[in-house]
């Protein structure tokens, strides 16, 4: 679409004034200083006439308020507050007077108690008067509070709209105050005032969150005519908050509408907002959440790791880099994860593995995980250890000494059985797979080699790893790993290892 989407901020004024503890100036400069560095189109500043703090604090951030950025104060039709409401914008490049009032047949009765026509006049008034006060490159907003409650009586409103637009109005705010239906209802609402008012008027959404549908009404807004989208960071706001911000514009991204915001800037504001509102981002949180981005179902696992280098991932809708995550895809382990997640995590933390042995040691990762729950990166490599450097089964060695020049003793037990066999051999591998011949059981080596495992893995001391190939009656190539600190040990261990998968079910 050629129409470019106005990013609206009003986390200073929506946000700010739901918050426990609301910010002050120094706080407020921060967020304002944060929200021209995302690039946003607008930011609603204040609502002037609430306080006197609010009016101050509004005042000195339209004076810092760079040429491009819209800035806006909150009024309602009410002369006094559009009075200070120009006062506070006043120094700004490019001031808005926003000021509002119902138009909801149940708002008017039940809340204000007065007529449609009493109100109706009162808010075309109020904006011919914030008109002749504002400076003449300066816009007057005008929202129909609880729009979303107006259905009964849309073709009178959205009359009265075209008056208020005659009136000065070029910016019309349709807000669903509080979200009662699905996102369709009012979406037909907002596409029929759209197609009924001039188009060179800004139509504008701002959407709660009551039902958690917030940012699907915002994103299709766009979709059927809605220019400015009001978002806050962090979805803060009234209730369950407004409409989140990096949710809208990761979605129009994704459906491939240009903006002008910094999207890499938003992890770290989510984060910072986080802190400054003590209002805690939900570990499921969309995007921004820590667990966003995880996987622990093994069907996903197995497809995220597939296509984590790509930039749409098999199981999440974007890169984490484009909104500033780096390296936050997580893979974790439960009784519900399988192979690929043991393998990546594993190789990940730099551990030798390969997916043969992932695929034989998951089940007992699965049997300690349905334990304990979620497995840390410390329990599987405990785990992993104790199944790929020592198998348990019928062979138990007991002990391979060296006698003379190429001559060993191999003591071993096989169910319950004890041998104690000799061997001549070229090396201990030679000697010890003789004297397993010896005994009768005799065993093909495909391959074997001799690695050093990092120090630093294990504890003190220098530890040699032995990796054998063996093959199994299938033909099929199996392997084993065993450590010590001596190396002659390494690779007896390592055999008896490789002996052990050959004679398991697992």
């Amino acid at each position: 679409m050629e129409r470019k989407p106005f990013f609206y901020d009003i986390t200073l004024r929506d946000g700010n004034q739901a918050l426990k503890k609301p910010w002050n100036l120094e706080e407020k400069e921060k967020i304002f200083n944060t929200l021209l560095e995302l690039n946003v189109d607008g930011i609603e500043i204040g609502f002037p006439h609430a306080s006197n703090m609010d009016f101050e604090s509004t005042k000195y951030l339209a004076s810092l308020a760079p040429k491009n950025i819209v800035v806006s104060g909150l009024a309602r039709t009410k002369k006094e507050d559009i009075d200070d409401c120009n006062k506070a914008i006043l120094e700004a490049y490019k001031p808005r007077i926003h000021t509002f009032v119902t138009l909801s047949p149940f708002h008017l009765k039940y809340v204000l108690n007065k007529s449609y026509e009493e109100v109706a006049k009162n808010a075309i008034e109020a904006v011919k008067y914030a008109r002749s006060i504002l400076k003449k490159d300066g816009e007057i907003e005008f929202s129909v509070e609880h729009f979303g409650d107006c259905a009964e009586n849309l073709d009178e409103v959205i009359k009265t709209l075209k008056e208020i637009i005659l009136a000065g109005a070029t910016i019309i705010n349709l807000p669903n105050t509080v979200e009662r239906y699905r996102p369709k209802h009012l979406i037909d609402m907002i596409e029929k005032v759209y197609k009924a008012l001039p188009k060179d008027i800004v139509i504008s959404v701002h959407n709660h969150n009551d039902l958690g549908m917030a940012t699907a009404t915002t994103v299709e807004s766009y979709f059927v005519g809605a220019t400015q989208l009001e978002c806050c960071l962090n979805g803060l706001g009234e209730r369950c908050g407004n409409t989140n911000f990096y949710e809208v514009a990761v979605a129009l991204h994704n459906n491939g509408i240009k903006t002008n915001l910094n999207y890499n800037k938003f992890y770290e504001t989510a984060i910072m907002i986080s802190e400054m509102s003590n209002v805690e981002i939900p570990e499921k949180s969309p995007l921004i959440g820590k667990e966003a981005l995880a996987h622990r179902s093994g069907i996903h696992q197995d497809g995220a790791i597939k296509t984590k280098d790509m930039q749409m991932g098999a199981y999440r809708p974007i890169k984490p880099s484009l909104i500033g995550r780096e390296n936050s895809e997580q893979i974790g382990f439960t009784s519900q994860s399988g192979k690929t997640a043991i393998f990546d995590i594993i190789s990940g933390a730099n551990y030798p593995i390969t997916m043969q042995e992932a695929i034989r040691i998951t089940p007992y990762f699965k049997q300690k995980a349905e334990l304990v729950g979620e497995l840390n990166l410390d329990e599987m490599i405990k785990l992993y250890f104790d199944t790929v450097f020592n198998v348990n089964g019928p062979f138990k060695l007991i002990a391979f000494n060296e006698l003379s020049k190429d001559n060993y003793r191999l003591n071993f037990e096989y169910n319950n059985k004890l041998y104690e066999i000799e061997s001549t051999g070229n090396g201990p591998v030679d000697a010890c797979l003789l004297a397993l011949k010896q005994a009768g059981f005799e065993q093909k080596l495909l391959h074997y080699e001799q690695k050093a495992l990092d120090e630093d893995k294990l504890g003190s001391g220098a530890y040699a790893m032995s990796v054998i190939y063996f093959e199994d009656k299938n033909k099929n190539q199996i392997i084993a790993r065993a450590c010590d600190t001596s190396t002659q040990k390494a690779n007896v261990k390592a055999i008896f290892n490789g002996l052990n998968i050959l004679n398991s079910n697992i």
